[in-house]
């Protein structure tokens, strides 16, 4: 690097391009042969006890997931080194071909000023890009890297070294059917309860909406005011207060069914019961601030268009129909997308309500309102099965992404780009 710009008298540039170069060749002469080493092998010494006259002393072997991290860490580097020559050979081209028509070339002063006047937005962006490279990329490869080794807690470094491991995981999670039919069980429970707490969201929040913007209602600002309190508190307070609630031995809500009269419900105890319940508190949890969406798309309706079917002669219902909840729909939907990708990974909610609770005997470290994510927490964090934790991450990411894409480019605001 620097050698073109040093050939078209860019001196400054060329400089600093070739001491780069020189850098990047120190750090891919000294660093990455041990980089790919730890790659490929994660590490050969375990640690040990080894004699030492008539002592025994601990001798510090590999640590296979510090490896793995190094090795990571590289190799973006060196993609980092491979982008920038390729555009230092850009810069040296495009730089030739002005010289050749007689056009004055920057100097290293002049190409400063040119990036701070005209590339600020491009420099501003690079330093989050980077970030979102080391520190969302590099983790998430680093995850689906975990998932092709026998990383567990049984299995854990120092003291032993992590294998690469292939698919077997993959195979095991749909070939073993203790683990197949917690994948499959969970995974559908997943996608209901993304798909009943995002319409009932939706469903909540577009009547009071309605309700509210009423014009025979009086006192809006209040009922808006009133709405919202329950998004202004913290959700694990909020999630750990409704817990108590309908808590099946003493709470509140059992005490008042049964003072009229109705029997003590299972709220958190009874699978289906605290499924149900799930869905209704995170209803009541979620619906303020789609309320709040709503209402700000509905002042955006003219008022022309009610006065015109008016004169049609449509009714209420009609007018809710054709203009009301298409206009809403048209700026909701990606909203409503993005709302069920949310759900999916709505660790908050199961687990402070639930815990994943009740036990189900047939699912391996999993309970009957576990979601994928909660799952996957108790796979990672108290069950040390990180390999398995990775592969159910991987599939979170896939499906999630795969469907987000697909759901927003399919919607009528992205595709007359007003989104």
């Amino acid at each position: 690097m620097g050698a073109g710009q040093l050939n078209n008298r860019q001196y400054g540039k060329g400089i600093a391009l070739m001491l780069l170069h020189l850098a990047g060749l120190y750090v891919a002469i000294a660093k990455l042969p041990h980089a790919v080493w730890a790659l490929v092998t994660l590490g050969e010494t375990s640690a040990r006890l080894e004699k030492v006259g008539k002592v025994y002393q601990q001798v510090i072997g590999d640590h296979s997931i510090y490896l793995l991290v190094e090795g990571l860490i590289m190799i973006f580097l060196m993609f980092l080194l491979l982008a920038v020559y390729v555009l230092n050979i850009r810069d040296a081209y495009r730089c030739a071909r002005l010289r050749e028509e007689g056009m004055p070339l920057h100097t290293f002063r002049q190409t400063l000023h040119f990036l701070l006047d005209y590339r600020f937005p491009q420099i501003a962006i690079a330093i989050p890009v980077l970030g979102i490279l080391f520190f969302t990329v590099m983790p998430i490869v680093f995850m689906i890297l975990l998932a092709f080794t026998d990383f567990t807690r049984s299995h854990m470094p120092p003291a032993q070294l992590i294998n690469w491991h292939g698919l077997e995981t993959f195979r095991d999670i749909f070939r073993l059917r203790v683990w197949s039919e917690t994948f499959y069980g969970v995974t559908l429970w997943t996608l209901l309860w993304a798909v009943a707490s995002t319409l009932t969201c939706f469903a909540a929040g577009f009547v009071i909406a309605l309700a509210v913007q009423q014009k025979d209602i009086r006192f809006k600002k209040f009922w808006r005011t009133i709405f919202i309190l329950p998004y202004a508190i913290p959700l694990f307070v909020s999630t750990l207060i409704l817990r108590n609630v309908f808590n099946g031995q003493f709470g509140p809500v059992n005490d008042y069914l049964e003072l009229m009269g109705f029997g003590r419900v299972p709220w958190l105890s009874d699978p289906e019961w605290a499924k149900l319940t799930l869905v209704l508190v995170n209803m009541l949890l979620g619906f303020p601030v789609i309320m709040l969406m709503i209402i700000g798309v509905l002042s955006t309706i003219p008022g022309d268009m009610y006065e015109a079917a008016d004169i049609d002669g449509a009714d209420g219902l009609q007018k809710l129909r054709l203009i009301t909840f298409p206009t809403v729909m048209y700026t909701m939907m990606p909203i409503l997308i993005m709302q069920f990708v949310a759900n999916i990974n709505n660790f908050n909610v199961i687990y402070l309500l639930t815990g994943g609770n009740p036990v189900n005997g047939n699912y391996q470290f999993a309970g009957h309102t576990d979601i994928l994510i909660t799952w996957l927490y108790k796979l990672s964090m108290e069950q040390g099965q990180y390999n398995f934790a990775s592969v159910i991450g991987i599939f979170i990411f896939v499906l999630l992404s795969g469907f987000a894409v697909w759901s927003i480019r399919r919607t009528k605001s992205f595709k007359e780009e007003r989104l």
